[in-house]
């Protein structure tokens, strides 16, 4: 695996692949990497001959009042699991290299008459102005990698839904990929951010794949479709663990992210929740085969 910490020199890394049309794959990340940033790669490797992972904690995507400061970072435990993995370039940039003047330009969604945007609801109106670094510091690795295929995962739906979106009206040329949710054998989604947790927390945290599996059970087994009284099933697991403080719940349409009144194959829940201090977030798409309970994938 090649190291590179500058857009110069991450060109250069990448320049006899294309030289020789070597399919590129780019897995962007923000480090503290787990078990869900490695399916990322398992996918990458399986769609590309070449695998660039990014380890960059993006301060345009961090409120004033949010843990930038405190965001784990693990370069060099990262770089030994990717590594291991099959990265082949590991591209690990400073602020500075990535953001070298005052930013005078950013990617931000549009917003219609009506109100309605991909950001305007769930983690957009959680968190102002998120979408807008996140936006940013893709289209930039974008930019610097040309990759062919990029690759997401789904637990940050949202955030995948818009940079679906970004990459077809602004023209990039780039496959979007998303990769399924990775669980822990106990059913919590993976997340960087699952550190914070005391032991205690962790089990209260549970609470928040119970309520999405309640939701997507009342829809697949007991034939429930009413959005609201799906989200009040939901609701009902979560009120069962105090500890868990929900910032919101709902379903919503998978392409608009706008909530909607019947549940119909392919829509989407959608939870932001702390625990402690820890803020988590988690999904479901409503699919007979979806369930989010462990993943086989943790057991190896």
């Amino acid at each position: 695996m090649e190291t590179v910490a500058s857009k110069a020199a991450l060109g250069a890394a990448l320049a006899a692949s294309r030289a020789r049309r070597e399919r590129i794959a780019l897995v962007p990340t923000m480090g503290a990497l787990h078990e869900g940033h490695l399916a990322l790669v398992d996918a990458a490797r399986r769609c590309a001959s070449r695998v660039v992972m990014s380890i960059f904690v993006n301060p345009l995507q961090f409120a004033p009042h949010e843990d930038f400061a405190a965001y784990p970072r693990t370069l060099d435990r990262d770089a030994a699991l990717a590594r291991d993995r099959g990265v082949d370039i590991l591209f690990t940039p400073s602020v500075a290299e990535m953001y070298p003047a005052a930013a005078r330009v950013a990617v931000t969604p549009v917003r219609r008459d009506d109100g309605s945007a991909l950001d305007a609801r769930w983690e957009g109106a959680a968190r102002p102005g998120h979408f807008a670094g996140v936006l940013t510091v893709v289209a930039k690795l974008l930019h610097l990698a040309s990759p062919d295929v990029a690759l997401f995962g789904r637990k940050d739906l949202q955030q995948v839904t818009l940079i679906r979106a970004m990459a077809r009206d602004l023209d990039f040329p780039v496959e979007i990929v998303t990769v399924p949710t990775v669980r822990a054998p106990d059913g919590l989604a993976l997340s960087s951010r699952n550190a914070y947790l005391s032991a205690a927390e962790r089990a209260q945290a549970l609470a928040i794949p119970r309520a999405l599996r309640a939701m997507h059970r009342a829809w697949t087994a007991d034939g429930r479709a009413d959005a609201g009284r799906v989200t009040e099933i939901g609701r009902a697991v979560l009120a069962e663990e105090p500890a868990v403080a929900v910032e919101y719940l709902g379903v919503a349409d998978a392409d608009t992210l706008e909530p909607i009144a019947t549940v119909a194959e392919g829509a989407v829940a959608m939870i932001a929740a702390r625990v402690g201090r820890t803020r988590l977030i988690d999904n479901i798409v409503f699919e007979r085969a979806e369930a989010p309970g462990p993943d086989p994938r943790m057991n190896r």
